[in-house]
């Protein structure tokens, strides 16, 4: 018989491994994408529980009046309900919430200032009852005079919004109904005025944008025995609504329990509370789990939208087409209540130049109390509004030159090395002139193709589409450029970071890493790039994503396009240290068989530790054994500052991302009927760890845009300050019939101040997609159009 043994673990054997399945750099695909494709997905709308009643919230019908009284004895008398609840029936001293200004009351308090603010709640045992209870409440109202917009909002003797404020911002504004005001200050705008041989300026006007998720607002709040609650629900920042929850129902944050469900989109519109407080007073009241689900009606109240703004802006350029100076002044009107107004006037002012290099600037941001809907996040998040305005003006400029309009941009492009208007150098790629080339020099669409169609021809290629509303007469091609920057990140000094737990351990014989973070999955992707860094951090292909709950530290928000830079980065640090665990874990049982464990760079591969050169030395189930490698760790980008109140400046913004856009359109002039042919975009990612989600994202982000050019709107009656066309009958989003061919060019230059080198790129195509769609359609009517969304009639001139 041969004199056989067996080599122990740790000794190497001749084995080149190939890199683990399924990390960053694939396409894999999304855990969650065939159920929601096929309609299996559980969203936060579908909980249930057996004994759980359903919660309803009555709302004002009125924007700016007293309450003089609430008769709720109707309702509490109808068989089913089990509470009715009011301003007076709060538990804690806290009765306010908000994102950064608490100033946003649970119940109106005597007074309501929009419509649709939440007045009473009801719970009952059948949702119908609920709302047939609501309807019973009876409210005597004593309306009161509006505040509408500017003018009626700064005015001498104008009503104030909150009077008494003081919040950390009411010190420093010129006038307690501005939220927030940002001046931008840097070299001298009217000296650099006298050297222009153009000036150019513009007055822009920006519509209110809904979020339009799908998934409606819903959630389920569930009593617990220790009299704490848990709370299920659809959001986008876990952590930040626990802060907020906790103080007005009375209990310690360890008691109040949060575990994300699914969520049906978000776009900035889950970043506020909505219906989770609700929903808790009323599980804590009756002491029964209570579901709370709005309609869609409800869901356009229930949220803040997109800010409406007014831009004006001055530029001037030399005859050679060097851009001298600018002046701006932006109006966002933040509504009600202040939720993110005060960031978004930081991002709207510090990024209002554009991508561009303009060395004297004078610019000032403010956001407005007014009795129109609250207004806060949503993806772009004042950077939007900007680039509309700056790139119409690029345009204005480039025509008043003769130059080409691309060609323009391209002189004044900013790039690595740039100094931004805050006196922050850019100090990673910034390759805009090379996104311009690239959607430049794509071949264009074939032009009129339904006239080489005959019998195949599409109606679905002309404008009107399957209205059949014309046949080609009077139909004008156009093509319109854009370029846009946008940050990355919480900026202004804000504490951003995020928490990951990386648990390691052997199951079955196969070693499986658990993840767990409570990074709101919104439909980004997060989960599937937290998966791939864990496979390629620790070299193992069995990944389990734990449920993203507040019993982990703060992942942070779901928003800025921070997720992937920074719950991502937590990820690979977290992956980082429990590898270095294991190794030396491995040191200490298998040392002492391979020189390589001390001197060499080991690697986690194929579940195996590997030297660089591709040796085997240790199978990762035969070092860990029965035990277990768990750490949770923080990550934390580079710090910012706030920016100066007087000058602006400051190192405000952790990163910048840029994307252009070419757009190709149809325009029938004679009946103001628009088809965007394609929309051809190029980005800088950094580094795409999954390319099919990138291209999903960039895809989504033009989507968006496209709608805010030609359709959407929330309609805000000037008059009564009520919306209008709180339905998604009145408010249009693209649907797939709409909505271009898209194709995308990436490009990969890396951030050495990021994890892998990546850039945040949820936000960036948002920008720059909306002012190509325009100046395409500028293009082709002639019309100079300075304010979206553009409809029919101000293209046929019949406003």
């Amino acid at each position: 018989m041969a004199n056989t043994r067996t080599a122990p673990s740790g000794t190497p054997t001749n084995v080149t491994q190939k890199h683990t399945k399924g990390g960053i750099g694939e396409s894999t695909l999304r855990p969650d994408g065939t159920l929601k494709v096929t309609g299996e997905f559980a969203y936060s709308s579908d909980m249930w529980h057996e004994d759980m009643l359903w919660g309803q919230t009555l709302r004002s019908p009125i924007a700016h009046a007293e309450i003089e009284n609430i008769d709720i004895s109707e309702a509490l008398a109808m068989p089913g309900v089990y509470s009715v609840l009011t301003y007076a029936d709060l538990p804690a001293e806290m009765k306010n919430y908000g994102l950064e200004i608490q100033d946003t009351p649970v119940l109106a308090n005597g007074r309501v200032r929009h419509h649709g603010e939440p007045i009473a709640l009801v719970a009952a045992d059948h949702p119908e009852t609920a709302r047939r209870a609501a309807a019973k409440i009876k409210i005597d109202f004593k309306e009161l005079p509006l505040v509408t917009d500017e003018a009626s909002a700064l005015a001498e003797d104008a009503i104030l919004i909150h009077p008494g404020r003081d919040d950390h911002h009411s010190g420093h504004v010129p006038h307690q109904n501005i939220v927030h005001r940002q001046p931008i200050i840097r070299g001298d705008a009217d000296e650099a005025a006298k050297r222009a041989d153009v000036i150019v300026t513009g007055e822009y006007t920006f519509g209110m944008q809904d979020q339009a998720f799908l998934g409606p607002e819903s959630g389920l709040a569930v009593p617990g025995e220790d009299g704490g609650v848990d709370l299920y629900v659809a959001t986008q920042w876990l952590h930040s609504d626990l802060k907020q929850i906790a103080p007005v129902l009375g209990l310690p944050e360890e008691k109040v329990r949060m575990t994300l469900s699914g969520v049906g989109g978000a776009f900035g519109g889950r970043e506020d509370i909505s219906m989770q407080i609700h929903a808790c007073l009323l599980a804590l009241a009756t002491n029964k789990p209570v579901k709370m689900v709005y309609n869609r009606f409800e869901s356009f109240f229930g949220h803040v939208h997109r800010h409406p703004a007014k831009l004006w802006y001055e530029h001037g350029a030399t005859k050679d087409g060097k851009i001298t100076h600018m002046k701006c002044r932006i109006v966002l009107d933040g509504g009600a209540y202040a939720s993110a107004s005060p960031a978004v006037v930081g991002n709207a002012s510090s990024l209002s130049v554009g991508p561009y290099v303009i060395d004297d600037v004078d610019i000032e941001a403010i956001a407005l109390y007014t009795n129109n809907p609250p207004c806060g996040a949503m993806r772009g998040f004042g950077a939007v509004q900007a680039c509309f305005a700056y790139e119409a003006q690029m345009d204005k400029l480039a025509a008043k030159l003769g130059m080409d309009p691309v060609e323009f941009r391209q002189l004044n492009a900013m790039e690595q090395g740039t100094i931004m208007p805050t006196g922050q150098v850019v100090d990673s790629p910034a390759p805009v002139a090379e996104l311009l080339r690239r959607v430049k020099e794509r071949p264009l669409p074939p032009e009129r193709q339904w006239e080489t169609a005959g019998e195949a021809a599409d109606l679905r290629a002309l404008p009107g589409g399957l209205s059949n509303t014309t046949h080609g007469e009077g139909v004008v091609r156009g093509v319109g450029y854009a370029v846009g920057i946008k940050n990355v990140g919480f900026s202004e000094g804000f504490d951003d970071y995020s928490t990951a737990r990386v648990r390691l351990e052997v199951i079955n014989g196969e070693p499986v890493a658990m993840v767990h973070t409570a990074m709101a999955e919104v439909g980004q992707g997060g989960v599937t790039v937290h998966a791939q860094i864990a496979r390629t951090e620790l070299g193992v292909t069995q990944v389990t994503i734990h449920p993203a709950d507040t019993q982990v530290g703060s992942a942070g928000s779901t928003s800025a396009s921070r997720q992937t830079y920074m719950t991502g980065g937590a990820v690979k640090n977290t992956c980082e240290a429990v590898r270095e665990a294991l190794l030396e874990m491995g040191r200490r049982k298998n040392g002492s068989y391979h020189p390589a464990w001390a001197h060499a760079e080991l690697l986690l591969e194929g579940g195996k530790v590997v030297t660089d050169g591709g040796e085997v030395l240790a199978d990762i189930a035969d070092i860990l054994e029965d035990e277990a490698i768990d750490l949770e760790l923080e990550f934390r980008h580079r710090p910012t500052v706030a920016f100066d109140l007087v000058t602006g400046q400051g190192d405000g913004h952790v990163q910048y991302t840029f994307a252009a856009h070419r757009a190709v359109v149809e325009v029938d002039t004679e009946l103001g009927l628009v088809k965007v042919v394609e929309l051809a975009t190029a980005q800088d990612v950094g580094k795409a760890l999954n390319m099919l989600s990138v291209v999903g994202q960039i895809q989504g982000g033009t989507t968006q845009g496209l709608g805010v050019a030609v359709m959407e709107e929330i309609i805000v009656d000037p008059k009564t300050a009520k919306v209008r066309n709180p339905s998604f009958t009145d408010y249009l989003i693209p649907t797939i019939l709409d909505t271009p061919t898209i194709p995308v060019d990436v490009l990969e230059l890396a951030d050495p101040n990021a994890p892998y080198g990546l850039r945040g790129l949820g936000e960036a195509p948002t920008l720059s997609s909306t002012p190509a769609v325009l100046a395409a359609i500028r293009q082709a009517t002639g019309l100079e159009l300075n304010k979206t969304p553009i409809r029919p009639e101000a293209l046929t001139g019949t406003l």
